[in-house]
């Protein structure tokens, strides 16, 4: 089945879209598609696995310029997890990134939240939130002593 690329002009339809959209942006390395998905506020935001909070489209394009200078980011989302109002989706999700390199392919999972909010172009991310994720991916349906 062939993949469908989507442009800003198309988003609106749902959250879904936006997501769709954002990752194949990733993994096709481009920056244009990439930044459509995001809302045209000063206060949106970007967190890498292990990076600093960017804030603003200036510092989000540049941190996606610099990593898609080394390569396009094969991240897959998986076991999506929503929660949606008439304005306001938050998106959680595990990122399968699949990483080729000298030694061979390598795999590792990132936990990921989207956020998107509903604005007059319709759909657009507002929050990209992405922590290193374990190999075992299982979910956590119980309780479980957590320091924070």
């Amino acid at each position: 089945m062939p993949r469908t690329r989507y442009h800003a002009a198309q988003f609106g339809g749902s959250a879904d879209e936006v997501e769709v959209a954002f990752y194949e942006a990733l993994q096709q390395g481009d920056l244009e598609q990439l930044m459509a998905c995001w809302a045209d506020e000063d206060d949106i935001v970007c967190v890498h696995p292990g990076g600093p909070r960017l804030v603003g489209a200036a510092a989000i394009r540049q941190a996606f310029e610099l990593m898609f200078s080394q390569g396009t980011i094969r991240a897959t989302p998986e076991r999506l997890r929503r929660v949606e109002t008439l304005g306001a989706a938050v998106h959680n999700v595990l990122e399968r990134v699949d990483q080729h390199s000298a030694e061979g392919m390598r795999r590792a999972w990132v936990v990921a939240t989207n956020v998107y909010l509903k604005t007059t172009q319709g759909w657009r991310l507002v929050l990209h939130h992405a922590s290193p994720g374990r190999s075992e991916v299982a979910e956590v349906s119980e309780p479980a002593p957590l320091l924070h």
